[in-house]
């Protein structure tokens, strides 16, 4: 910091690539911009705390497999587990050796090996290593194996959720094992992630999900808030963990006056508000709040926010996420005092009834809502997990929320505009981006119109990566919302699918990349579409 330090900073970069080959050269950049996009995804990093400090489970299916040229994997995992203490379970010995041969009798001539019965492996105290002592345990049912492993990797799941540190995690999986993550609580001020909703396409789908009877919610056209209170201290964050504290002095007043408990973490969505009509704002109005830095008190007066919240997960030193829905909804509502343009509950409905849920729907949407929201009365809160606990219902079924990850320059009027966009969805299990369309429509060219073209690319200039003729790469940072005609079939983007008739709805500032939707969603909109078309 200080006088001139911006060019000490520019010089000593400088020096780092000039004696750097290419490669050094790009992971340096990628490191200056905090991208560096190795293709590891959290999901990778929480099975491998799992393998590296808990007792690894494997079974008769992942053993049978064959690599290229027909070498059965056991033979790889046999050699792979030299020196390591193995448990195998009796059904499956004779199993291994129909498929191992003499590479088993090898293996258990050479390594400290033991053959258990059933009952043994299920009285197991624990599968953490410093515990058990054990490295490996071999099953033979798929389905013992998937149970055992999901014990240990829901686990790691769960803590890293409530903590938002996979390094932390993994320090105290390694020096305390399972009781040491059991024991993990939330850290007020410390923003956990929040749970997601699935899609769906009508009343009957979200029924089929989350079970009869339900509570039926708005769903609010506003921004995500994650309270954190304790005592006059109160913290606001958005869906992607970000503290807009400072942005939003309005809401930290009304917690202090509307919310009688000492220490909690409750949850909700604020939307904007018109003062003279009282109709609701569209998210783009809010948006400018979140981003705002200075005259934060007239924005504030201009575009006045109200809170609808609709769950709570900590009170008074009390972790509230395994209780059941219903019994949160009545503890959120025991210490709320609603103040109708500041803070109130969501608006509910609890039914098993197709046509009260459709009235419920249209009144929603009348009053300028997105749709409405089905939630599971019995299910717990599972943070940053779509488990079909909770769904959404929208007017616009089809939308996708999106990345841009190239662009090209337009033509004629709209030349020094970025003005046709390429679009990524993101592979669930392996992190990386896939592009699935190009858009071109839905903005404006005049900002007061909408979101302009102009908008889009001061927004996305600064995220040029390379430039070829009139097409440019950015890095992955804008989320669009986007709605389509058809989902197809093609070979011309890496997701093996084409968005047909792409069309820009808004700008997702309240989504981060890893949020986007995935292949998975794809392939299953592509599936029911095809469905409905025969």
């Amino acid at each position: 910091e200080g006088p001139k330090s911006q060019e000490r900073k520019l010089m000593l970069i400088s020096e780092l690539l000039i004696h750097a080959d290419a490669m050094e050269a790009r992971y340096i950049v990628r490191t200056v911009l905090g991208d560096l996009r190795v293709g590891v995804a959290e999901g990778i990093i929480r099975d491998a705390i799992a393998k590296a400090f808990f007792t690894d489970i494997l079974w008769d299916a992942l053993l049978n497999q064959s690599y290229e040229g027909g070498k059965k994997r056991v033979h790889h995992l046999l050699e792979s587990l030299n020196g390591r203490v193995v448990w195998i379970e009796r059904q499956e010995y004779v199993s291994l050796e129909r498929m191992a041969g003499t590479s088993l009798q090898k293996f258990l001539k050479n390594n400290k090996v033991e053959i258990v019965d059933e009952h043994n492996i299920d009285s197991l105290a624990s599968f953490w290593k410093k515990s058990n002592g054990v490295d490996v345990i071999i099953v033979s049912s798929s389905e013992k194996g998937s149970r055992l492993k999901s014990m240990i990797v829901d686990l790691i799941e769960r803590a890293y959720s409530l903590t938002n540190d996979l390094g932390y995690v993994a320090k105290i999986a390694a020096t305390h094992g399972e009781d040491g993550l059991k024991r993990l609580n939330i850290k007020l001020f410390q923003p956990i992630r929040v749970m997601l909703a699935q899609k769906v396409n009508d009343i009957r789908e979200a029924f089929e999900t989350v079970g009869k009877p339900a509570a039926i919610e708005y769903k609010y056209d506003g921004f995500r808030v994650q309270i954190h209170k304790d005592g006059e201290k109160i913290e606001i964050y958005t869906r992607r963990l970000e503290n807009v504290t400072k942005q939003f002095p309005d809401i930290v007043e009304a917690v202090k006056t509307c919310i009688k408990a000492r220490k909690c973490v409750v949850e909700g969505e604020s939307v904007g508000y018109d003062k003279k009509s009282g109709k609701w704002l569209p998210f783009q109005k809010i948006s400018k709040r979140i981003k705002r830095k200075y005259d934060i008190e007239a924005t504030a007066e201009e575009i006045p926010v109200v809170t609808h919240l609709f769950d709570i997960i900590y009170l008074e030193g009390d972790l509230l996420i395994d209780r059941p829905f219903e019994e949160r909804r009545k503890i959120l509502e025991n210490i709320v005092q609603e103040k109708e343009d500041k803070i109130v509950l969501a608006r509910q409905l609890i039914t098993s009834s197709e046509e009260e849920a459709r009235k419920f729907f249209e009144e929603a949407l009348e009053l300028g809502n997105e749709g409405v929201m089905f939630k599971n009365l019995h299910a717990p809160y599972k943070p940053g997990s779509r488990v079909g606990h909770m769904v959404k219902l929208k007017t616009t079924l089809e939308t996708l929320d999106l990345v841009i990850v190239g662009a090209e320059w337009g033509e004629g009027k709209r030349s020094g505009w970025l003005t046709s966009y390429i679009l990524a969805c993101r592979d669930e299990d392996t992190g990386e981006l896939l592009t699935v369309g190009k858009m071109s429509t839905g903005l404006k060219e005049k900002s007061e119109e909408g979101t302009s073209y102009e908008e889009m690319t001061e927004l996305l200039k600064p995220l040029i990566t390379r430039e070829k003729g009139k097409e440019v790469e950015v890095m992955p940072k804008i989320v669009v919302e986007v709605s389509y005609e058809e989902i197809q079939r093609s070979p011309h983007y890496s997701s093996g699918f084409a968005l047909r008739f792409p069309r820009f709805v808004r700008i997702r500032d309240d989504k981060s990349v890893e949020e986007i939707d995935t292949l998975r969603r794809i392939e299953r909109l592509y599936s029911t579409q095809r469905h409905r078309n025969e």
